[in-house]
């Protein structure tokens, strides 16, 4: 995690740098809004979701984690006062039930501990929204995502430095489709490709599209992971991920299709968690 958010940090660096020629109060202005999508959005996400898989199922574990949408709506409802609209309800419920069937949850035991770190990371994935829709003329998306994944490195070397988090680094190969690659070269694309890119992408969408939205095509990731693994794992997907990854975008659809649902006030919204 250090290597891989330090490394996407340096590659997106040039935009926090242009923010700070731009504004040399830049940190001093917006530090609150970079240290919570570091602290939660970046680090607490991937934390607590990789502590509950620990004592829950993976499915179960990405189920909970990805409830995110839903505590957006619940937000959303919460300060407005204004029950969304039915198709945001109807879409909420259909994403939901698309995830249940994706994830494979049946038969899967409980474990409060795990349970509560996945609603954790639930919380921070909702936070990373609400954070990353803040972003815009003031705070660039890019310069924030730099910002927030170096102190995201660094909360996690500090762990790592307490032994809250283990640091170990075993050079191996990594089998990609049938072909062995280098720990380094599969260090380098997780680092200077998914991730800047990733993260990178996802801020500068969420403030043009808005957090609800943004939150709920997310759930779309457990298709395309689907899909890469069977690209470069050889591993199909079963009908359950098919049908179930239907259903996550005809919920989708139905909550794009109501634009003009109840949404917080882009000044009103706060960058704290509530996962």
């Amino acid at each position: 995690m250090v290597i891989r958010m330090t490394g996407a940090a340096l590659i997106l660096s040039p935009w926090l740098v242009r923010a700070l020629i731009r504004n040399s109060r830049f940190f001093a202005d917006h530090w609150l809004l970079i240290v919570t999508f570091g602290i939660a959005g970046v680090l607490g996400t991937q934390l607590f979701y990789l502590s509950a898989i620990q004592r829950l199922p993976v499915g179960v574990a990405l189920l909970i984690m990805n409830l995110a949408p839903v505590i957006l709506v619940a937000r959303a409802w919460i300060a407005t006062r204004h029950r969304p609209r039915w198709l945001v309800l109807s879409g909420t419920v259909i994403s939901v039930m698309g995830l249940v069937v994706a994830a494979n949850v049946a038969g899967s035991g409980f474990d409060l501990l795990g349970v509560l770190l996945a609603i954790a990371s639930a919380a921070c994935l909702a936070t990373y929204f609400v954070a990353a829709e803040k972003a815009g003329h003031a705070v660039p998306p890019l310069a924030l995502t730099s910002g927030g994944l170096a102190v995201g490195a660094l909360a996690t070397a500090a762990l790592c430095g307490i032994g809250v988090m283990p640091f170990i680094i075993e050079p191996t190969t990594v089998e990609y489709g049938g072909i062995s690659v280098l720990w380094l070269v599969a260090v380098g694309w997780i680092a200077f490709i998914t991730t800047s890119a990733g993260f990178g992408l996802g801020v500068v969408a969420v403030p043009l599209i808005g957090s609800r939205l943004a939150s709920f095509i997310g759930l779309t990731e457990i298709l395309v992971a689907s899909g890469f693994a069977w690209l470069l794992l050889n591993e199909a997907p079963d009908s359950a991920q098919v049908i179930g990854g239907g259903l996550i975008l005809i919920g989708v659809a139905l909550i794009r299709a109501e634009p003009s649902s109840p949404e917080i006030p882009r000044g009103e919204t706060s960058a704290a968690p509530s996962p």
